[in-house]
């Protein structure tokens, strides 16, 4: 009689009962394992793309506010702006500027965010700017006023326009941080610390320019009436003479 020590051992078994079960049940062991695993895993998928869709939309201002923050700081134009410098916002602007600018002179920058050549200039405008405080200095982008800058024929930025007094437009040109001695030369001879334009109104853009602004609704313009004054009157009189002149007749 076996000993109830020893190992039983089947017939056509090379294993005994014992070894029979631990394996048995180190196959189910691995087997819940499994199942386990795949049971977790197929939870955490579901629960990640749940929580993907659900929660994207609360996610995306997050990543806006990231990309406003960021283009907010990358805003060079808005930098060490100085007191004579102002920001043109439409062309009535630009027009209600330049004639309210009495005998100072002023300095029309057309820029863009994106021009290289212009964010390049910046610094050196600013500094022209804070040593020439009795001229004004209008800054105007382009991206934002493509409509005017379309009319006023601005293909290539940076590109500055002079006006002073009742002289109008005294030069324009393009110029870079390579070329800045054409800026300060143009400066150095136009500005003035009192006004020596002849006496009358100041002068902005040309009518041609102010009738294609008001053409596409940019401005508000009318055409001055030309009138001859008492000449009219008298070129009048002597086609049509007085009832008077006829009676003495």
């Amino acid at each position: 009689m076996a000993s109830s020590l020893n190992p039983v051992k089947f017939p056509g078994y090379s294993t005994s009962f014992k070894e029979g079960i631990i394996k048995s049940d180190r196959s189910l062991s691995a087997s819940i394992l499994a199942t386990d695993f795949l049971t977790k895993r197929s939870q955490l998928f579901s629960d990640h793309k749940a929580l993907t869709s659900s929660s994207w939309n609360a996610k995306t201002p997050r990543h806006a506010h990231a990309s406003v923050c960021v283009s907010k700081c990358m805003r060079w134009w808005e930098k060490t702006p100085k007191p004579n410098m102002i920001e043109i916002n439409s062309a009535q602007e630009l027009v209600d500027t330049l004639s309210n600018s009495g005998d100072r002179l002023v300095i029309v920058e057309f820029y863009s965010p994106g021009c290289g050549g212009s964010k390049a200039l910046h610094p050196k405008i600013c500094q022209l700017a804070e040593s020439n405080p009795t001229a004004i200095f209008l800054q105007v982008n382009y991206e934002k006023l493509k409509p005017m800058c379309y009319s006023l024929h601005i293909h290539v930025l940076p590109f500055f326009r002079f006006y002073k007094c009742s002289q109008g437009k005294l030069c324009r040109f393009s110029c870079t941080i390579a070329t800045i001695k054409k800026f300060k030369d143009a400066l150095s001879k136009h500005k003035t610390d009192g006004c020596e334009c002849d006496i009358g109104p100041s002068k902005g853009l040309e009518e041609s320019e102010l009738l294609a602004l008001s053409s596409i609704g940019q401005i508000s313009y009318n055409l001055p009436v030309k009138s001859n004054g008492d000449d009219s009157l008298l070129e009048v009189e002597e086609i049509y003479p007085s009832i008077n002149e006829l009676l003495l007749a």
